[in-house]
């Protein structure tokens, strides 16, 4: 369950102004030079401290070369304080004193004119925290290349306070245009029939750290924003984001594990985390509405999946163990939730998993604990989202869960099994009231992940079940066409479902295509990669099961790529069996 990438990346650039000009409001300096000689270097340098702290602070910095084009690049500044740097990225920064450089990291060293790169830092400082004034691009001195400083420095203090946070609205989604990924567009606009749903908005997986600049040649961060900002067109538009890399990530699925050990949750804070809150925070992405799904698959693992139950994992075990599941989630909310105009949801399962009473209530729980730790609050969190990358129906029409056939209930049957829900809405509407018990704020929102569970085509039964007995009434009734609810990779069968939509019903914020159709689950067997992905049987087609899925067959498409990549047969199998139909 990650993503990929593929078309070429955009140069990022800046506008260049004649004039010197030097902005500092929010501890910000930013110099613009004015016409360079040739063969000089030339420069704008964008400072901007993020968050700070009693000890310490997180600062961004992105270098644009107003010269002639470069092939590797160093930018130069001294602190004025006691600064030290301690973490950085995509970057090599050393410092000696209060002098400090900045090299470009192997990927990003070319800087053709009107290019630009960024990098970020983590420093200790105490006291005054001065904002550098003056920068050097490859030993030239911004503004001026043959030397000297810029005329009007700016003011060296940042706000004693931080800016007051912006309003959020209570659905980012009313009103509001959506983000359509150009990179997944692409991809679905390249198969047959694939126009047909290829404007539709899905979200941005951030599935490893290079993601945050862009895997290969493909869009980083900052490119998907930019092109959000051009998509807006002065309206409202919600860019989707999945936070998604926690360290020993996936702890129950092989399919999907994570570049990052067990034991890495500094580098998930400092490479991941706060490079993604610093680019966010940029002011030029005010306007967006940011929707982030944090950690999916994670915290109810800490419920399900651990000793003593049958399920249990020592993968799991050790992260319940270690606490980084809990830690990681309530950094990210805390860091990601500061910033005015981001929606945080965290990740609530769906209700073939989380829907029995010994899960549903000590995962809400579990989500209190997360949500109030690493300095969060449950203020951060906006919402939550379920069904992500999963195949379970929107809503089942030939039967609810109250009903009874030949003395027995639906919750007899083979299918249903003693869960308390048939289906994604009214589970996402239950948790919402049982988040609010525990003690989020009342206004909590959920979304449903559609991308994937319409289950149309010749096999969607027109009306119930007979009445023969339970199991004859649930089967034959039944939209999910499953072998078994605990079946979760690349499913046979599977259709696109509901198309993005605002608001659908109570409590539900919106219908969201998290998962981009298309993209796989996971291999069909063990190929070698550099992404710490491993081979889960559960995407075998000839696996027959476990006791997650009651010994079954898995139910998986045969010839899958690696999670993420793109798997042209499951697209169109999803084309053919969407519902409503295309």
């Amino acid at each position: 369950m990650s993503r990929t990438t593929v078309p070429p990346r955009r140069a990022r650039t800046a506008l260049i102004t004649a004039s010197a000009l030097i902005a500092a409001a929010a501890g910000t300096a930013i110099v613009l030079d004015g016409p360079a000689s040739a063969a000089a270097a030339g420069c704008t340098v964008d400072y901007k401290i993020q968050t700070s702290w009693d000890s310490g602070f997180t600062a961004n910095v992105s270098v644009t070369n107003t010269g002639d084009a470069v092939s590797s690049w160093k930018l130069e500044w001294s602190f004025a304080g006691n600064q030290k740097v301690t973490q950085g990225w995509n970057s090599t920064i050393t410092q000696t004193g209060a002098a400090v450089s900045a090299a470009n990291a192997a990927w990003n060293g070319a800087l053709a004119t009107g290019a630009s790169a960024s990098f970020g830092f983590n420093a200790s400082a105490t006291g005054t925290n001065a904002v550098p004034t003056v920068f050097k691009l490859n030993g030239v001195t911004c503004n001026t290349p043959g030397g000297g400083d810029p005329t009007t420095p700016p003011p060296t203090d940042p706000p004693t306070t931080p800016p007051p946070a912006g309003s959020k609205v209570d659905n980012p989604y009313a009103g509001a245009g959506v983000y359509v990924n150009p990179e997944w567009s692409a991809k679905a606009a390249a198969e047959p029939g694939g126009t047909k749903v290829s404007n539709q908005p899905t979200g941005v997986w951030l599935d490893r750290i290079a993601a945050i600049e862009g895997v290969g040649n493909g869009m980083g961060l900052r490119d998907h924003l930019d092109e959000a900002l051009r998509q807006a067109a002065g309206r409202p538009l919600v860019v989707q984001l999945v936070i998604y890399n926690l360290p020993g990530r996936d702890c129950s699925a092989l399919a999907s594990n994570g570049e990052l050990g067990p034991t890495e949750i500094d580098r998930y804070k400092t490479e991941y985390i706060n490079p993604i809150a610093a680019i966010l925070g940029d002011s030029k992405y005010a306007s967006l509405r940011i929707v982030t799904t944090v950690e999916i698959d994670s915290l109810p693992n800490l419920v399900t999946n651990v000793t003593p139950r049958p399920t249990a994992t020592p993968q799991c075990d050790v992260m319940k163990a270690n606490g980084n599941y809990v830690k990681g989630v309530g950094y990210a909310l805390n860091h990601l939730g500061a910033v005015s105009n981001v929606y945080n949801y965290v990740d609530a399962g769906h209700h073939g998993w989380l829907g029995w009473d010994d899960n549903f209530g000590a995962t809400a729980q579990m989500f209190k604990q997360a949500a109030t730790a690493e300095g969060s609050t449950v203020d951060k969190v906006h919402g939550f989202i379920v069904n992500t990358a999963n195949y379970g129906t929107t809503k089942e029409n030939n039967f609810t869960i109250n009903d009874n056939v030949a003395g027995r209930s639906v919750r007899e049957s083979k299918w249903v099994d003693w869960n308390r829900y048939v289906d994604e809405q009214s589970f996402a509407q239950a948790f919402r009231q049982e988040a609010v018990r525990v003690g989020f704020p009342s206004g909590v929102g959920m979304l449903i992940d559609t991308s994937r569970n319409g289950w149309g085509g010749t096999a969607r039964p027109a009306g119930p079940g007979a009445q023969t007995s339970v199991d004859t009434y649930v089967d034959g009734g039944r939209y999910d066409r499953r072998i078994h609810l605990g079946n979760w990779c690349n499913q046979a069968g599977a259709g696109l479902g509901e198309r993005p939509k605002a608001a659908p019903a109570a409590g539900i914020d919106a219908y969201v295509w998290m998962k981009p159709p298309g993209e796989s689950d996971g291999a069909s067997k063990e190929i070698p990669n550099d992404q710490g992905k491993g081979f889960d049987r559960m995407c075998d087609p000839t696996y027959t099961g476990n006791p997650r899925n009651n010994n079954n067959l898995s139910g998986a498409l045969a010839n899958a790529p690696l999670s993420g990549d793109w798997f042209s047969a499951q697209f169109q199998e999803l084309l053919k069996n969407a519902y409503p139909a295309l």
